[in-house]
């Protein structure tokens, strides 16, 4: 096989392994967001729950304080049965307690609900803030395995970068400089082997015949006429 032709199967081999490492390291960040974005829901859930536990401790304090009111307009309500001096006065003040009593069933029937709803949320509260705790030991464990992923992943980005460029540097300028400017325009893929039937591995367009034939010596650089990329076969 023609020596360039080699040095380019060679180098579109790293580039397309630095193309796959790059790939990767774009995934990384976007991993880590997912990462926080979960322990920051769980942290918001747990809070959302502690605010409704605040606000429902906040609503028995004011239903305690309006029972309270109701005891003590029932207790003034009854003292005022000993001054009435007719029947229509004494009819009109038990109207009036047994409204206070109506009032002070339904407003201990409130409480109780809202006592009730207290006991839930106490429990998924703290349910909420055991699993925030997990998932914040959890997700340490998950971006401490990200980062030495991209930590490695620069490592070998720098290892291939180094090779590439050595292996670069045996090549002439101008066959450099074409091999560059098809990477860049063709998917990051300027070299690409010919498929059985004499079909471009790139582009999928076949080759005509004498020029299969002749690609098959590989005793010199040849290039696809409908891509332009570099062609190569590796005999089956």
């Amino acid at each position: 096989m023609d020596l360039q032709l080699q040095t380019l199967i060679d180098l579109q081999a790293l580039d397309s392994k630095l193309a796959d490492l790059s790939g990767e390291l774009a995934k990384l960040p976007a991993q880590l967001a997912a990462i926080q974005a979960s322990v920051t829901e769980a942290a918001q859930g747990a809070e959302a729950l502690k605010g409704k536990l605040d606000a429902t401790k906040k609503e028995i304090r004011l239903k305690e304080k309006d029972l309270e009111f109701s005891s003590a307009k029932r207790a003034k309500a009854e003292a005022r049965l000993y001054e009435v001096k007719t029947n229509k006065e004494y009819s009109a003040v038990l109207v009036e307690i047994e409204e206070i009593k109506q009032e002070k069933a339904r407003i201990e029937e409130e409480i109780l609900a809202l006592m009730e709803r207290q006991e839930r949320l106490v429990v998924e509260a703290r349910d909420a803030e055991v699993a925030l705790r997990a998932r914040e030991a959890q997700a340490k464990a998950e971006e401490a395995e990200v980062k030495r992923r991209l930590a490695d992943l620069e490592s070998e980005v720098t290892l291939v970068r180094s090779d590439r460029e050595a292996l670069a540097g045996q090549l002439p300028s101008d066959l450099l400089a074409s091999y560059e400017k098809l990477l860049r325009h063709l998917a990051h893929l300027a070299v690409a082997q010919v498929l059985p039937g004499g079909i471009c591995g790139g582009c999928r367009v076949s080759l005509p015949p004498q020029a299969f034939q002749e690609l098959k010596q590989q005793s010199s650089l040849r290039t696809c006429e409908s891509c332009g990329r570099y062609l190569y076969w590796i005999p089956t």
